[in-house]
């Protein structure tokens, strides 16, 4: 079972990668909530954090699906070894002004601007990356579940080592921190064998063409179209939970940057658990059950979320927000990638991650603006009851879209004789 829930690892190059994102991912996470603190600390403005997570994801909406072209004609090995020597840059200069003194929200403003551009390049070439490092493509539903599992570590890992770091030395600290670490991946990646150059892919028609055809079929297929909306309805009402948790912390909870850790890490945790029933399942069919279960207990976690004014609550119920965010997404993440075409794959990720994460902006600056008013734990409310109705809607769909995407599944021999609704 163990050997199962790992098989990806078997490929020397995802061992590699792996390796190499355990380490650095943890270090984005000290990054993360040391900047949510640093915001927190200097302006006391739920306002401002909306704003500040804001700037730093608006480059996800606007340049990945551009970026989504360029991955399918780019080497995409090389893409992550320059967008990961670019963060660890960002984050050394975060470092240096925060260790100075000299840091305000402004200079936060524009490097979280451009960590946003580097993220929107490197998100779809990462997504695409991953069915190149596998050695078989069996293996791909368990590599994206090890995915999943990494960044849900380091989820619980990281909050937990910021949190202690921010209150015995610092933000300025988390942010060296963080810079260090992409050596371990940089290094990773330069490790890496491939047999063929990957460069050039195929002939290219002009950008704009490739753009269309890339929307043409997500638009135009209807279960692409259907998980590219659930996932963005999650992102956006669903997430911005994350945005507000120095504010609940503080106001909320009474609490401080270790009280902001423990309830990051308590969501962490529910990922984790939820990571491995994902690593250790046999096969992609069935997923769009999970997509359904999985946002409803999203939905359930926010709204009891909503209503805790106890950190012991908020320890018991953050893991099923953690659970439902994290399956949701691999879910999702797992169908597309089987059953989108290679030669559309960069464009097609680069919209999954416009929907995962470029709309996450939006739903940080309304979570932002309606925190100020009517405070943060109803603005999680109104989201959960969204999220929930979500889920509604994709029960229903489910039978339809099972329908469309079971050819694809009988070619490539993930479906026998199993009725739709027993498998899907």
């Amino acid at each position: 079972m163990a050997l199962h829930a790992t098989r990806a690892l078997r490929s020397r190059n995802y061992r590699l990668y792996f390796a190499g994102q355990g380490v650095s991912l943890i270090g984005t996470w000290i990054t993360r909530i040391a900047t949510s603190w640093l915001v927190y600390r200097l302006t006391n403005s739920e306002l401002l954090l909306g704003v500040v997570s804001f700037v730093g994801q608006i480059p996800m909406l606007l340049l990945t699906p551009f970026a989504g072209v360029l991955v399918d004609r780019w080497n995409r090995h090389r893409i992550l070894v320059v967008t990961q020597i670019l963060s660890a840059v960002q984050s050394l200069a975060l470092a240096i002004l925060a260790l100075t003194g000299v840091i305000n929200v402004a200079e936060l403003i524009v490097l979280q601007l451009f960590q946003g551009v580097i993220y929107a390049f490197d998100s779809p070439a990462r997504q695409a990356f991953v069915i190149e490092m596998v050695e078989s493509r069996e293996d791909l539903p368990n590599a994206i579940a090890l995915n999943s599992s990494i960044f849900n570590a380091s989820r619980i890992i990281g909050p937990t080592i910021g949190g202690l770091m921010i209150a015995a030395i610092g933000e300025g600290w988390c942010f060296m921190a963080d810079a260090i670490s992409y050596i371990a991946v940089i290094v990773s990646l330069l490790m890496m064998r491939f047999q063929r150059a990957d460069a050039e892919r195929r002939p290219h028609a002009p950008m704009w063409e490739e753009l269309g055809s890339g929307f043409r079929f997500t638009l135009g297929f209807a279960p692409v179209r259907a998980l590219l909306v659930i996932v963005a309805v999650g992102s956006v009402m669903g997430m911005p939970y994350s945005v507000l948790m120095p504010a609940i912390a503080s106001k909320g909870l009474h609490g401080g940057a270790h009280t902001l850790g423990i309830l990051m890490t308590a969501s962490g945790l529910g990922a984790l658990l939820a990571t491995l029933y994902m690593a250790a399942r046999h096969t992609v069919v069935g997923l769009g059950r999970v997509i359904t279960v999985s946002t409803v207990i999203l939905s359930i976690g926010l709204i009891a979320f909503s209503f805790s004014h106890s950190l012991w609550l908020s320890i018991v119920v953050l893991p099923l927000v953690g659970a439902g965010v994290m399956m949701q997404a691999a879910a999702a993440n797992t169908i597309l990638q089987t059953i989108v075409s290679e030669e559309l794959r960069g464009r097609v990720m680069a919209l999954y991650s416009v929907a995962i994460l470029g709309t996450q902006p939006i739903g940080s600056l309304l979570a932002g603006v309606f925190a100020d008013r009517i405070g943060a734990q109803m603005t999680i409310l109104i989201g959960a009851v969204i999220c929930f109705l979500s889920a509604v809607w994709f029960g229903f769909k489910r039978p339809a879209l099972a329908e469309q995407i079971r050819p694809i599944y009988i070619e490539l021999g993930l479906l026998q004789t199993m009725t739709i609704e027993e498998r899907t």
